[in-house]
């Protein structure tokens, strides 16, 4: 009797989760009960599958509201009214129009007006909901005429007295209001809680064909779902068949493209694939994946396919990824098995720039009623609530900015605050609102408004209303189209290598980066800066400390740098074993034969599969099962406790000791979780080592293409560090020379306009425009003449020496503006072009130091360009070595003069430390560690250059400096400002750092891995 239930997928207005709502139907003898979120569907499917083992039939509705007022409760009697209610509010969603007082004609679908919106007239499938609260009015004339349309109307939005004021919370959340200001009409009935059954039938005794029309509604609607059913486009051609017939072709011409007519072992994995492929009928999902590489290859884009993905030889044939399966030793098994009905998803990677076009390019191709982004929930967080519910209760923005920045335990301990945390906390983990899935896309056999609604975010690509977990769960294999600015400076280089040089770089042949020379040497040292996903500190920290020349080195590092395996240990025992080859054993022959790449260490999640399976003898599959269920993807206990039989019952059969199985067994078990995807490393390495080559053999040009994509890791003013240290010359933004984006002139590097952030993006526009249309600027009059721009705008391009060309001095230049622009009017500009060249001025000689043009730099760039920061600095130390002589230095106490790069935060047992990286005056770079009781006498204080004492320590080749003291250095007094005091030293606090923090627990000492050096006696 209950059809309108609210979850708290309605958004800011329902309290109850579909966990409890389930429970309490159960408590109050529920037999039937109606899920009718807000102009949504988001919970529907849990709903379905949370009500079958509570025996109650579920009614799968929506309710309509607009404007925060409901028109009307629509409850779906199978899958076509679903699809009904879908489309139709995907078309309000699309328009943005309010939705109508009275409901379309829908077909199969039942509709409930509340009294107070009920129509005059009420088709066969639409009724009047009456609340029990209600029923005395139906004493009224107007009324009693319509009690044979009328059904029980008994709303469920929250369960009690305090979910009633986190209700009105949430109210005034959404309608931006303070609580005391909320209204009735903002919030629902106190009554819209459920009760026992029994209690809410008794108020119709006197209306029994009311409870008729309810059972009525109840009995005829009957919508079920098939969750095991594939989803996604069947077909890329006509049929399984046709497709499975394309596949296998295509699969035979990628294997002689990849690996010649005479590769037995390549031809056999090739038949096995495809075997398991058609019994799953996944050949579709790898034949669109394939169109989608064919249409970006025909479009000169470059793509990365990476994930479990690389795993499968299939795709490495289709040119759907770069990496061997076969040469890195990759199980199929771990992306696709007849034991993983449903599998993961290809994770493609695209330019930031050129991502777009491929959507477009799905979306067109496979119809936008059958394409759709997955949506997300975005959840009240830690510093969001506070920041909501506090303005709730009218708290003012301080009193809110120290409420989000806090902890809770640094609170005020007033009356208000309590009650802001205590409703605070009951929202964490709730929905707040809904999203779009950064890359995961849907591509429907059916069109998708048959599951659900569709929104339209501002980015113009259609969302569903349920998250990738969901749309997994229901049938969907989503497509990962992602987007990343590491393609876009290899991209970007490769055309720019062309362009300045002539010469066609074919960087997509993986061959020409896997083992150059050159390259293995800049990776073995750390020389990486610019280039994907080794370029960080740590990284660069770390290939230093493997000593990391080749490939196969590079795809561990790629893994055991990622935080899981970190934190389990895993990278210390792996830094150790690799230094020390021979001061470890083996566990077993075979952790020598499978894993000895590793040095017997499960580094990988493909390396739980192959224990599994060349120790215990299980097969592939039920070593995936294995994995997955130990790192908590979505396999039962009792799934994972029959395989973990089956394990000692095959080690036991091939007669190993039970105490070696359970010392594996724990190996597996501690090790699966924080393992990583071995075909995601070497992806990630591919490209890495592409990245390496270009930096290795086109320095310039690459570091320009960083510039230009906006960096990565570090600040630009790191990267442009780095392209003067590859031999160019960094010249400031230029009238005549500079365009938007950073500039390459053979090896002269212009600075973008991009870079100054306080002149205006349509003037830079302007200026690129009208140069390309008339021709290089004549002078500043003739630059005045032609753009219209400010004398603030002008002042910003004469300070960052935009003008240098006319042979002025800045201060000469800024004479000339203000007499040009003090009396100059826009509606002349035009006519101005046709007079004579403005009159030249006779202008006193203006002396300029050098040092002012740095300090213009550092207040419009943020760094300085015509000098170091060290020539700033009013000492003329510069330390006592160099950072190039520090592995000589090794427990040595040593003083160095450097410049602040970055600092990350690291969680240790005695509090927060700190790791520093630094150049010296010769532009190298080098780290430091900042112990807690270092940092609480010798904080950091910003950017800029800083004097540093410590010891060294040499780990693995690896340098650091342990700080025990350090003191930010002064630059000069600002000359621009030698008649106020005040302003001389401001300028260079503009000088900014890179602060990353880490939110972990502390990673474990050497004796906490638990992970044996030496075997096992028995």
């Amino acid at each position: 009797m209950y059809l309108n239930c609210h979850s708290f997928h309605s958004l800011r207005y329902g309290t109850i989760s579909l966990e409890k709502l389930l429970e309490q139907a159960v408590e109050c003898n529920v037999k039937a009960m109606a899920l009718t979120d807000i102009n949504t569907v988001t919970g529907i499917y849990d709903f379905i599958k949370g009500c079958e083992p509570k025996g109650i039939k579920p009614l799968i509705g929506i309710e309509f509201r607009s404007q925060h007022q409901l028109r009307y409760i629509g409850l779906a009697k199978n899958a076509d009214g679903l699809a009904e209610m879908n489309r139709f509010l995907t078309a309000h969603n699309f328009s943005g129009e309010t939705l109508p007082q009275i409901a379309p004609e829908f077909e199969a679908v039942f509709l409930i007006y509340p009294l107070e919106n009920a129509p005059p007239v009420l088709r066969e499938n639409e009724f009047i909901g009456i609340r029990p609260e209600d029923l005395p009015k139906l004493f009224l004339k107007e009324w009693k005429t319509k009690i044979q349309k009328m059904v029980v109307l008994q709303p469920v939005t929250f369960q009690t007295k305090k979910e009633f004021n986190l209700h009105k919370i949430l109210r005034a959340i959404d309608t931006n209001n303070i609580l005391s200001k909320l209204t009735e009409a903002d919030y629902c009935s106190t009554s819209e809680v459920m009760l026992p059954l029994s209690s809410l039938l008794s108020a119709y005794d006197d209306y029994p064909e009311i409870i008729a029309n309810t059972q009525k509604v109840i009995d005829e609607c009957n919508f079920t779902y098939e969750f095991k059913t594939p989803k996604n486009k069947k077909f890329f051609t006509t049929d399984r068949k046709t497709d499975f017939a394309l596949l296998t072709e295509l699969a035979q011409k990628g294997l002689i493209w990849r690996y010649g007519e005479n590769h037995t072992l390549a031809k056999s994995r090739i038949e096995k694939e495809l075997k398991v492929i058609d019994e799953l009928e996944f050949s579709g999902y790898f034949l669109i994946t394939w169109d989608i590489i064919q249409y970006s290859n025909s479009q000169g884009f470059m793509h990365i396919g990476r994930g479990s993905g690389a795993n499968s030889i299939i795709a490495y044939c289709l040119g759907i990824t770069d990496i061997c399966p076969i040469e890195l030793d990759l199980y199929f098994e771990r992306f696709l098995n007849l034991n993983r009905k449903s599998p993961p998803d290809f994770d493609i990677d695209w330019s930031w720039k050129e991502r777009d076009t491929i959507l477009h390019y799905i979306f067109d191709k496979y119809g936008r009623d059958h394409v759709a982004f997955c949506g997300t929930n975005v959840e009240f967080k830690y510093r969001s609530i506070f920041r909501e519910v506090g303005k709730v209760f009218g708290l003012p923005k301080e009193e809110l900015d120290k409420l989000a920045k806090n902890p809770m335990n640094l609170h005020e301990p007033n009356s208000i605050v309590k009650l802001v945390q205590e409703y605070g906390m009951l929202l964490e983990k709730y929905p707040n609102q809904r999203s779009m899935h950064s890359c995961g896309i849907i591509v429907s056999e059916e069109p998708i408004t048959n599951y659900t609604p569709l929104e339209m975010p501002p980015k113009g690509f259609p969302i569903v209303l349920f998250d990738m977990h969901t749309a997994e769960d229901i049938g969907f294999e989503k497509f990962d189209i992602l987007s990343q600015r590491g393609i876009g400076h290899i991209d970007d280089s490769v055309k720019l290598i062309e362009k300045n040089r002539g010469i066609k770089v074919d960087i997509r042949n993986t061959a020409i980066s896997k083992d150059e020379a050159v390259c293995n040497t800049y990776l073995a040292q750390g020389k990486t800066i610019g280039c994907f996903y080794i370029e960080s500190p740590a990284m660069r920290g770390l290939l230093r400390r493997l000593n990391c020349d080749t490939y196969k080195i590079l795809v561990a590092a790629s893994s055991i740098i990622r935080p899981g395996v970190a934190q389990s240990g895993m990278m210390k025992e792996y830094i150790f074993r690799h230094n020390h080859p021979n001061q470890f054993d083996y566990f077993h022959e075979v952790f020598k034969e499978q894993l000895g790449e590793t040095y017997g260490i499960m580094v990988y999640q493909e390396d739980v599969i192959k224990i599994a399976l060349h120790y215990g003898g299980l097969p592939a599959a039920d070593g995936d099962i294995l994995r997955r269920a130990m790192s908590g993807k979505g396999r039962s206990k009792t799934a994972l406790q029959k395989v973990k039989d089956n394990f000692f019952a095959c080690c036991a059969q091939k007669g190993h000791p039970q105490a070696l199985s359970e010392e594996i067994y724990r190996q597996i078990e501690s090790f699966a979780g924080y393992s990583f995807c071995k075909a995601h490393s070497a992806s990630y390495a591919v490209e890495s080592y592409q990245s390496l080559y270009l930096k290795v053999n086109y320095p310039i040009e690459f570091m320009v293409a960083v510039i230009n994509n906006q960096g990565g890791f570090y600040r630009t003013e790191v990267y442009v560090h780095e392209t003067r240290m590859s031999g160019a010359t960094i010249e400031n933004p230029c009238v005549n020379k500079s365009d938007y984006q950073t500039t390459l002139y053979g090896t002269a590097v212009y600075l973008g306009f991009m870079h100054l952030e306080r002149l205006e993006s349509k003037i830079t526009l302007l200026i690129i425009s009208d140069r390309a249309k008339n021709g290089d600027f004549a002078s500043l009059e003739d630059f005045i003449n032609r753009i219209p721009i400010g004398l603030e705008g002008i002042k910003i391009l004469i300070f960052i020496g935009a003008f240098r060309f006319t042979g002025k001095t800045k201060n000469q230049l800024l004479v000339v503006a203000s007499l040009l622009l003090t009396n100059f009017k826009p509606e002349n500009r035009s006519l101005m072009l046709l007079q004579e060249p403005a009159k030249e001025y006779k202008l006193p000689t203006l002396e300029r130091s050098f040092f002012e043009d740095a300090f213009d730099e550092i207040e419009l760039l943020s760094f300085p360009v015509s000098c170091s920061p060290f020539d700033l600095l009013q000492t003329k130390y510069r330390g006592d070595i160099m950072a190039k002589d520090l592995v000589v230095y090794h427990k040595k106490q040593v003083r160095m003069l450097a410049y602040l790069i970055s600092r990350k935060h690291v969680p240790t047992k005695k509090g927060a430390m700190y790791f520093g990286t630094w150049v010296d005056n010769e532009g190298t770079y080098f780290d430091t560690a900042h112990f807690p009781d270092s940092l609480i006498q010798y904080p950091f204080q910003g950017g800029g250059c800083y004097l540093l004492l410590g010891t060294v320590e040499v780990d693995y080749h690896f340098p650091t400096i342990t700080i025990n003291k350090m003191a930010k250095m002064p630059f000069i007094p600002d000359p621009r400002y030698s008649d106020s005091k005040e302003h001389q030293f401001k300028t260079q606090n503009q000088i900014k750092e890179d602060v990353s923090n880490t939110h972990r627990k502390p990673y474990p000492q050497e004796h906490e891995i638990h992970l044996p050096r030496h075997r096992m006696k028995f």
